[in-house]
């Protein structure tokens, strides 16, 4: 959204000293965080996304699935630089991609016009914010991969899912992931540390230490990601600080019921004994 409609959250986060490389608990590929934010992306955060994203997909596997069973047209809710929505293309499903940040559409068309005309010709951008949603066509999959709908307010949240399910063809399928908190494990240990080393190939050893915060009262959370990359002849330190919103599972089931929508499949991965990773296929009533 824009930086001026950008909600304005808690600001009490002690970001203390910069981790060391390695530092905090590992992670593995298919627990990485996602940068889903409620803050713009700009261009200096755009390695980390491609870091963190693009390597790690694993989950257009499913959402194609999903797709193959619904056809198309497809809409890709928070495209970022396509990760989703180049791909689909390529298997021949039309896409319009939908992001807040002209200069992810500008890579996402970039990328999709090397590919060659065909697969650029399936995809058509828009620029939006999720927030304030305004769609035109119809569609036979919605899809706010990524964790997305945690960048959207609560407040604005409802309006969103009415939007989509109003702009569903009959039989469509909304399919959206979240990570899901237990409430005791965040009053236990508001504060969490994890670490990662980036797949590279190019010489360069690179690892991001990222801490979470959350703020129970206001149901948000902010993570910073410590990185630092050493070459041959440098090393270079960068910090990026995303925020976004806690989820709550039953609020979340009664918005969709509300839009509409009913709740066809959940997939659940257990990250560890207090987070777990959601997956939803919610179909339209009608």
């Amino acid at each position: 959204m824009p930086a001026a409609l950008a909600p304005v959250l808690p600001s009490r986060y002690d970001r203390g000293t910069e981790p060391a490389p390695g530092a905090g608990v590992r992670v593995t590929a298919d627990t990485l965080p996602g940068l889903e934010s409620v803050a713009p992306a700009d261009e200096g955060s755009v390695w980390l996304h491609d870091a963190l994203l693009g390597p790690h997909s694993a989950d257009i596997v499913r959402y194609l699935g999903l797709a193959r069973s619904t056809g198309g047209p497809v809409l890709d809710l928070g495209s970022g630089a396509g990760r989703l929505a180049v791909p689909f293309a390529r298997h021949g499903f039309a896409v319009e991609a939908v992001d807040r940040d002209a200069s992810a559409l500008a890579r996402l068309e970039g990328w999709a016009h090397r590919i060659g005309p065909q697969v650029a010709g399936l995809v058509v951008t828009h620029r939006a914010d999720l927030g304030a949603l305004r769609l035109d066509g119809s569609y036979r999959l919605a899809l706010l991969a990524g964790a997305m709908v945690t960048a959207v307010p609560p407040s604005r949240r409802p309006a969103l899912l009415r939007e989509i399910a109003s702009h569903l063809d009959t039989g469509g399928a909304l399919a959206l992931d979240y990570t899901a908190h237990r409430l005791p494990g965040l009053i236990a240990e508001p504060q969490r540390t994890w670490a990662f080393q980036v797949p590279r190939f190019d010489g360069i050893d690179e690892w991001v230490v990222a801490r979470q915060v959350f703020d129970l009262p206001s149901m948000s959370e902010r993570i910073t990601y410590y990185a630092t990359r050493t070459g041959k002849l440098s090393t270079e330190r960068v910090v990026l600080t995303t925020d976004k919103w806690i989820v709550d599972p039953e609020r979340l089931a009664a918005e969709l019921h509300s839009a509409g929508l009913h709740v066809e499949g959940r997939r659940r991965h257990r990250i560890d004994d207090r987070t777990e990773s959601v997956l939803l296929v919610c179909r339209t009533d009608g």
